[in-house]
């Protein structure tokens, strides 16, 4: 787990360096509209959904009602937030596969395995966020349903860190895996293969799009950092296709 913190806090300080701050300023303007417009309409609304899904407990539970009660709020919290950066993500992605390639370059000191022009990139990378929402929003909904089983429910801030957690990683391993053209069921594989790297890189962008302020940058800091993972763990995985 302290490599993925490593890598995510090495990602951060490289955007930050000077030659890279440029690349950066369009993501973290993109940031702080959606985390201003997140924090106003979850102040607005957050009482009313707590108090409806409150009024979901069975009476048989009710006796739990203690621990319901903050379980319920990791949750909710945790589907705003996740919520967040799949929107912010989605509007930054040719913005963050830009700032993938340039950090690759200034890691590697070579472009990435790329023949697309700027142009047909930032258009796929656009295409490739709808082909991982095709893939999230199913088991979303499949985690949402589970929320209304009784006793299930109980686990679901445990199942929606993991969740959150593997498709974070998807979301920002993705940047240079695209970028160097490995399919979306390759760049899937390679995760699984290397599992405990991804579901702790995962778990540590899930942290910081929780740090106020900080996930700003955090986050373009996260793209950097998967490059850098994905030079050190991914890059040299066999490719397979299907």
């Amino acid at each position: 787990m302290l490599h993925a913190f490593t890598a995510i806090s090495q990602g951060t300080r490289l955007v930050l360096s000077p030659g890279m701050r440029r690349f950066v300023i369009a993501p973290v303007a993109i940031n702080l509209l959606i985390y201003a417009a997140t924090l106003g309409y979850l102040f607005t609304h957050f009482g009313g959904w707590l108090d409806y899904w409150m009024l979901k407990v069975p009476s048989w539970l009710e006796w739990l009602e203690w621990l319901i009660w903050p379980l319920l709020v990791v949750s909710l919290l945790v589907v705003v937030f996740f919520s967040f950066t799949l929107v912010t993500n989605l509007i930054a992605a040719p913005f963050y596969g830009f700032l993938a390639e340039k950090v690759e370059w200034r890691l590697s000191g070579a472009p990435p395995n790329d023949t697309r022009g700027l142009f047909r990139a930032g258009v796929d990378a656009l295409g490739r966020e709808f082909v991982k929402l095709g893939y999230m929003l199913p088991r979303m909904a499949l985690l949402f349903i589970l929320g209304f089983v009784p006793g299930v429910n109980v686990f679901m801030p445990f199942l929606w860190a993991a969740f959150s957690a593997w498709m974070l990683a998807i979301q920002y391993l993705d940047y240079p895996m695209d970028n160097n053209q490995v399919s979306f069921g390759d760049m899937r594989r390679r995760l699984r293969t290397r599992w405990w790297p991804t579901l702790t890189f995962g778990f540590g962008m899930s942290l910081a799009t929780w740090i106020p302020v900080l996930n700003l940058v955090l986050l373009p800091g996260g793209v950097a950092g998967a490059v850098i993972l994905w030079q050190q763990y991914y890059r040299h995985l066999p490719t397979v296709t299907r």
